[in-house]
């Protein structure tokens, strides 16, 4: 990991950490036309969140140990 992280990556981490999210709301929600802010693609490769089956509401995304972990060093979880 790199010693400093994209505050938007934190900002999703933490959205999701509330509760798990259905996929199509997280692309809804963090898209961007810009293809320099890769917040989707960073929070994943970084092992921050994953998407995970859900019982029968289609894919969920959920944040990972990893996820919980960096929240924590950075103040955004108790």
């Amino acid at each position: 990991m790199a010693d400093t992280t994209d505050p938007l990556v934190l900002d999703l981490v933490e959205w999701i950490a509330r509760e798990p999210r259905l996929y199509a709301e997280v692309i809804e929600t963090w898209r961007t036309s810009c293809p320099r802010l890769t917040i989707w693609e960073d929070a994943v490769d970084r092992g921050y969140i994953a998407r995970q089956p859900g019982a029968g509401a289609g894919l969920l995304v959920a944040i990972t140990a990893d996820g919980e972990r960096v929240l924590r060093a950075h103040g955004r979880r108790g």
